[in-house]
């Protein structure tokens, strides 16, 4: 009897030995990290400028942070549960398999309430902190992402990256609308944008993880439809992006070097995907990395120069 305890004592502590996750608990930045950071922060800079083009410098601070407090949690609240359902499929991923829920750090249960609260908390400041139409594209953003997207066209359609777009475009309208409790030509303008830079952003990384995506099950566009299809539809958005962007000067929302700054950075955008037809192989992963890493900055420094040139400004 000693040596089978010995034995089974044996086999429980290389089993755990080889589970990261056995034995430990959850701490305060698994946590974050269901939440996403590096999403919450791209989205809040777009809700903050969105904010800012509709103050034209006349800002209502305390406004603003409950218009930004609210859009962080609500978008925290749409990762959390992206994570809950995404759970099985992240275990087939590379990049996914050492978050939380994956490894069994965190129970699916307490994942699903930690998203259902932060939701309710993001809704709420947002309508009591900014205005009712803030909360109402707050909560049209997050069923959008969570139930249309993730949960449905995720898994069955190469058209989840268009579709995820809708939702992804909702938190510089929500940024603009706390300012201007209405749908007018400036939101319109600003939803435009991010809807346009979402999926050529979006298509760069899966060609990259291409056979990660394959593996996982999701029925991404350059995996169903291939690369050169891929880069057709990334053109396209991003032809399309660079007069779009341009219509905020168009409409009187900044001035005349965004216009320059706006044209000048879609145009090398578009000649950058261009190049991508010539690539092929490991080359064609490196083209990729270099479309994801220019989409993040295109859309930061757009942004940031669209704040600062926003009219009524110190450029003029």
């Amino acid at each position: 009897m000693k040596d089978q305890a010995s034995l089974d004592l044996g086999i429980e502590t290389a089993a755990a030995a080889s589970d990261p996750a056995a034995g430990t608990s959850a701490g305060w930045r698994d946590f974050v990290q269901l939440a996403k950071p590096g999403i919450l922060f791209s989205n809040s800079m777009t809700a903050f400028g969105g904010f800012w083009v509709a103050s034209a410098w006349k800002i209502d601070w305390v406004t603003m942070i409950f218009a930004l407090l609210g859009t962080v949690l609500v978008m925290a609240s749409g990762c959390v549960l992206n994570n809950y359902l995404d759970r099985d499929m992240d275990n087939k991923m590379e990049r996914t398999q050492k978050r939380a829920l994956v490894t069994g750090t965190i129970s699916p249960q307490t994942v699903l309430w930690y998203g259902f609260i932060l939701g309710v908390l993001g809704l709420a400041t947002l309508w009591f902190g900014a205005n009712p139409i803030s909360a109402l594209l707050g909560l049209i953003g997050l069923f959008l992402y969570v139930w249309i997207y993730t949960a449905w066209f995720k898994r069955t359609s190469v058209w989840s990256t268009f579709m995820g777009s809708f939702s992804g475009a909702v938190p510089p309208m929500i940024g603009y609308c706390a300012v201007t409790p209405e749908l007018d030509a400036g939101a319109w303008i600003l939803f435009g944008i991010m809807f346009l830079w979402q999926p050529p952003h979006f298509w760069a990384l899966g060609i990259r993880r291409m056979e990660e995506y394959r593996a996982a099950g999701f029925p991404l566009l350059p995996v169903v439809r291939g690369t050169y299809v891929t880069k057709m539809s990334m053109i396209r958005y991003i032809v399309l992006l660079v007069p779009v962007s341009m219509l905020l000067y168009v409409y009187e929302y900044v001035n005349v070097y965004y216009f320059f700054a706006a044209a000048a950075m879609g145009l090398y955008w578009a000649f950058l995907c261009l190049k991508g037809y010539k690539v092929q192989g490991e080359e064609e992963v490196l083209w990729a990395k270099k479309m994801f890493i220019y989409s993040v900055n295109y859309l930061m420094l757009l942004f940031i120069i669209m704040i600062v040139c926003t009219t009524n400004g110190p450029l003029g």
